[in-house]
């Protein structure tokens, strides 16, 4: 069996292994493929699967590759793969679902501590020198917030919105939900309302929903406006939910007090995205899927799709076959 990986190195850049996979036929592992139709056509080759995390795999990729028969995604998501496509030729397109659910949900709150307490600069000033010649025996350059009796409303309360809920909760604020089916475990920590509700009383708005047609451009002007004054948003799901331009100004006018983002709409982020000249912006490149435990649990699950496929009975299936 030829198995082909085209973008292995954010899931794996030294520091696992692939041998797992090896054991399953001739393994190709680039690193990086450019998102050319052409060349990831010529990288897939004669393989009989194929692994990616971000690289398209688009009609014409798959219809060019007839010995194709397992494509496996190194992530959850899944809308770079034409999965009517693959469907139609009957290969299985398998994800991974549950691996980050700890780790986006801690990154969530670690973008909501730093926007509240600001840790890294004043670390910095500390370094500087600043602390040693105050004046006074202690210095705040931000206003500090304090988490406990304010409201969170968490936008996807799947078991990624129940872990950053349930660390709020323990923190002393109240939890809303919305925009999932209410379930027993999920009542235990929050309170299931509508989404406008949710956005006139929370405090801080956490997005963890999935991108939908429905989802997509979620918070905009319109839906900003329908916020608290100060509110703090929070996004390490999509960025493709915010209409940028939308934020960016609603940050500029003190509108939406901070942003924490992990993602944006177009990544590596574009040097004219609007949000990199906002004002009280927090931004990381997409880093809440990468502790070393959670990419461990990728590539444990990664073999045993494949492992399942090989056996003929394919798991962790999107598209229906």
């Amino acid at each position: 069996m030829k198995i082909v990986i085209l973008d292995g190195y954010t899931e794996n850049p030294g520091d696992l292994s692939w041998s797992e996979l090896e054991k399953f036929g001739e393994l190709t592992v680039y690193d990086r493929t450019p998102y050319d139709e052409g060349e990831i056509i010529r990288r897939i080759g004669d393989a009989e699967v194929v692994f990616t995390n971000k690289c398209p795999l688009s009609r014409r990729t798959i219809e060019a590759c007839p010995k194709l028969k397992f494509i496996s995604v190194l992530a959850t998501g899944y809308n770079i793969v034409d999965t009517a496509c693959a469907a139609e030729r009957g290969i299985p397109v398998s994800n991974i679902p549950t691996y980050g659910t700890a780790s986006v949900g801690q990154f969530a709150i670690a973008l909501l501590l730093e926007i509240c307490h600001h840790v890294q600069y004043h670390s910095d000033e500390v370094h500087k020198g600043r602390w040693a010649s105050n004046p006074d025996w202690c210095f705040w350059d931000y206003p500090l917030i304090e988490l406990a009796g304010k409201t969170m409303g968490i936008i996807g309360f799947g078991r990624i919105g129940r872990t950053t809920g349930r660390i709020a909760k323990a923190m002393g604020m109240t939890v809303l939900a919305a925009g999932s089916r209410p379930v027993p475990e999920g009542e235990e920590i929050a309170e299931y309302v509508e989404t406008d509700e949710l956005f006139a009383r929370a405090d801080v708005v956490v997005l963890h929903c999935p991108l939908f047609p429905e989802t997509n451009g979620l918070i905009n002007k319109k839906t900003i406006a329908r916020m608290k004054d100060g509110v703090i948003l929070i996004n390490n799901s999509r960025g493709q939910l915010i209409v940028e331009q939308d934020l960016a100004e609603a940050l500029e006018s003190g509108k939406v007090a901070a942003a924490g983002l992990d993602v944006v709409s177009s990544e590596p982020i574009r040097e004219d995205n609007p949000l990199l000249r906002a004002k009280n912006c927090l931004i990381t490149p997409h880093i809440s899927w990468a502790p070393k435990e959670a990419r461990e649990r990728i590539m444990t699950v990664s073999a045993e799709n494949l492992k399942a496929f090989a056996e003929g009975h394919p798991v962790h299936v999107v598209n229906g076959l």
